[in-house]
Order: C-alpha cells, then structure tokens, then sequence
C-alpha cells in the first residue's frame, strides 16, 4: 500500500508515517529512496499506535510494546490503574466545578461542601509534589 493511499485511509500525515518508519513502530517494503510501500497490516498497527497514544503511552512505550514477542501486561495493568486514577480526580474536579457552579449559597467561598473540595483537592497536590 502506497503511503498515500495509507495517509488517506486512515488520516495520519505522511510525515507521520514516515516519522513513525524511522523510529521502527511501523515498517517499509521499499528499499531506501524509493516511495514508501507499506503492507495491508500497517492501518491495524496504526490503530494499535493511536489506542496507546490515547491511553497516554508514549511513542517510545508503544515502541517497546509493539517490539515484544509477548504484552507486557503488567505494564498495561499499571497504565489502567493511572488512567483510573486520574479519571477519579478529574471526576472530582468536576463535581467541585457543578457545586461551586449550583451552590445555592450566596458566597460559594463559605459552604462548607465546597471548602471540604478545597482542603480534599489540596491535599492530592501536596501528595503529588510529594512524589
């Protein structure tokens, strides 16, 4: 499959894809200087690459997953509970913004459900700092 038949099937730049070939996560069939031919399989690795992107893998990561005979699965567990993690604190942030948002005190500053969020919200920065 020509690079731009790849670039248009599934919307990554050519650039990308050849930035992508250079760090080895996907591979050409053509010799150096020529156009770049990919196989048929290179779309289902794009959208392995694009998965562990979204789930906050870095390219280097995906690399190495991509590069093992076997998953790592630890390393997937690992990153599952990160995301949940951070999906627990952003749903918190959430509900602290409705509150403040819908609060029907007149200074949301003094409800004492919101200065709970503040002192809750401080101390998972202090303990990231911490880190």
């Amino acid at each position: 499959m020509d690079i731009a038949d790849v670039a248009k099937r599934t919307g990554v730049p050519a650039s990308t894809l050849r930035y992508y070939a250079k760090k080895g996560l996907i591979h050409s069939l053509a010799a150096p200087g020529q156009r770049r031919q990919f196989p048929a399989d290179v779309i289902d690795r794009l959208a392995l690459i694009a998965l562990g992107q979204a789930a906050g893998f870095s390219l280097d990561e995906i690399e190495e997953l991509l590069g093992q005979p076997r998953i790592d699965r630890q390393h997937l567990i690992d990153k599952a509970t990160a995301l949940e993690s951070t999906a627990r604190r952003l749903m918190a942030l959430s509900k602290g913004l409705r509150h403040a948002a819908e609060c029907p005190q007149e200074d949301h500053v003094q409800c004492p459900t919101f200065q709970r969020l503040l002192t809750v919200s401080a101390s998972a920065v202090r303990a990231r700092k911490r880190r």
